[in-house]
């Protein structure tokens, strides 16, 4: 079935606000998730929503929480997220990166103890949107074995990038596992095989099976120990900078919380619009391994999906619509 995109928030909204946030928290959280689905990142969107839920209900996330300013060095400031919802935290530590570029070119935004913040490219769109390019990451729970492991002691450690383009911006997101869980678990709930290995069976072996990997819990880091050693950094960044938790710290614990994330804006006056043309073009111009095929840049397809969900609704499971409407 289709839901319109404005259906699908208000659902959000009236169950956020019977969990207590406050008027302006429940509309930028509903927004965000409704945002991922029309996107068609369905796993942190409707289906990763009754998480996020049962995260509150058992006081996980705060929703009463505000972010509070700790300290500036320089263009940096580190915040502390006191546990609040993520996604809220998120945006408004991107806004502050934001406005911090706009005033010296450049601002960066260093978040501890907040929670999982959803969709990463969120805050990439959001930087573009701007007319800033953007950085941001953010540990995890350990979910992921080092290179030469079998047991998870690294983060997927999302890394996204965007750049402002005219003609659609360019959003890079990506997980340091060659296929996020969510994507791991859409595969799995569709009973579709991936199209290139993901990880490990239990006998440790390479499978393209998403129920193999998701039991084995021996996700694949993308560019094998090129992808391992960058989860590495990324989490040894975040902790220096921000002085959160670390992925063993937060994996002490029995969910994911207190996580750490970092955002970094770039103001650049220069109008290069020119430039990504060409470059976009000439990697386009490649020979197709495969005619039917095309060669995308990093979020195009996004915005394809994102006009589709708006003109013919958003593809929700009965099942899952059900349950929120239940909720």
């Amino acid at each position: 079935m289709r839901i319109s995109y404005s259906d699908l928030k208000v659902e959000f909204k009236r169950i956020l606000r019977r969990l207590s946030f406050n008027e302006e928290k429940a509309e930028l959280c509903a927004t965000i998730f409704a945002d991922n689905s029309l996107d068609g990142i369905y796993s942190h969107g409707i289906n990763r929503f009754p998480a996020f839920v049962q995260y509150v209900k058992d006081g996980l996330i705060d929703v009463d929480a505000e972010p509070t300013l700790e300290d500036r060095n320089g263009l940096i400031e580190r915040w502390d997220g006191h546990c609040g919802p993520g996604m809220y935290n998120a945006t408004l530590a991107m806004d502050r990166a934001i406005h911090l570029a706009k005033e010296n070119g450049m601002g960066a935004v260093a978040l501890r103890n907040t929670t999982h913040w959803m969709r990463g490219g969120t805050y990439g769109w959001q930087a573009a949107a701007a007319g800033c390019i953007g950085i941001c990451f953010t540990n995890t729970i350990a979910n992921m074995p080092p290179w030469g492991g079998t047991q998870p002691r690294i983060g997927n450690n999302p890394l996204v990038i965007s750049i402002p383009h005219e003609k659609g911006h360019v959003v890079l997101d990506m997980a340091m596992s060659q296929f996020s869980y969510g994507k791991l678990y859409q595969y799995d709930q569709a009973n579709q095989e991936l199209p290139v290995y993901g990880g490990y069976d239990d006998d440790g072996f390479l499978t393209t099976n998403a129920t193999a990997i998701i039991q084995s819990g021996r996700v694949l880091p993308i560019g094998y120990w090129k992808g391992s050693a960058l989860s590495l950094v990324l989490d040894m960044l975040l902790t220096s900078v921000t002085g959160g938790l670390s992925v063993q710290k937060i994996s002490e614990k029995t969910k994911e919380t207190g996580i750490s994330q970092f955002f970094l804006c770039l103001n650049q006056s220069i109008d290069n619009e020119q430039l990504m043309d060409e470059i976009i073009r000439y990697t386009k111009s490649s020979e197709l391994m495969n005619p039917s095929e095309q060669i995308r840049y990093p979020g195009e397809s996004i915005l394809e999906i994102r006009h589709r969900n708006q003109s013919e609704g958003i593809p929700v499971n009965d099942q899952a619509w059900a349950e929120l409407l239940d909720m």
